[in-house]
């Protein structure tokens, strides 16, 4: 696929066949996040492939959490949240790196492990994947972090849902520049 067909015609896919990718797949989307480009060459992103079991753990994980905090709510809603992680056969974590030098700042960290998430999706439409970058209170909950092995103060950017797609959608209408381009010209 060529490179302006790809970012033209990527999109968010939610819904995705259970099947199982091959970890060379996998490994494939994960070369094609390092390659992002990063400040310093600190290289601050860290992955965590969840697949299998290890998306049912993270899903109990999710449950629990919300337990705590909501300990009113029905069984239905604590296994609608356990049920989370299983939507795709793949999840990728993607987490920061808190900067270490002081020439290096944690918004410069945060652009790079984010250019990394949309690299993956790039690529995971190129291999006629589906996949979905999704963040909310899953990526700031502190009971997640700790089951991925990220510290209280590292951010999660995002987990992307891979998989094979259900269908393939006609590519999406987008919205042009133009209305958020300012030109400074001499």
């Amino acid at each position: 696929m060529e490179l302006f067909e790809a970012i033209h015609t990527r999109q968010t896919q939610g819904k995705v066949k259970p099947d199982a990718l091959p970890k060379e797949t996998i490994e494939k989307l994960l070369h094609a996040a390092v390659q992002a480009p990063n400040h310093h060459k600190v290289r601050p992103w860290r992955f965590v492939v969840l697949t299998g079991d290890g998306r049912k753990r993270l899903g109990d994980v999710m449950a629990a959490s919300q337990a705590d905090r909501k300990p009113d709510l029905p069984p239905e809603a604590l296994d609608k949240t356990r049920s989370l992680p299983l939507r795709a056969p793949v999840v990728i974590a993607v987490g920061v790196d808190k900067p270490t030098e002081g020439k290096v700042l944690e918004i410069e960290n945060v652009c790079a492990a984010s250019a990394a998430c949309q690299n993956i999706l790039l690529a995971a439409h190129g291999l006629g994947l589906g996949a979905i970058w999704r963040t909310g209170e899953w990526a700031r909950d502190a009971k997640v972090k700790e089951f991925l092995g990220f510290n209280p103060d590292q951010h999660i950017v995002g987990f992307i849902y891979v998989g094979y797609p259900e269908f393939v959608p006609d590519p999406p209408e987008r919205p042009s520049f133009e209305d958020r381009t300012l030109w400074l010209e001499a």
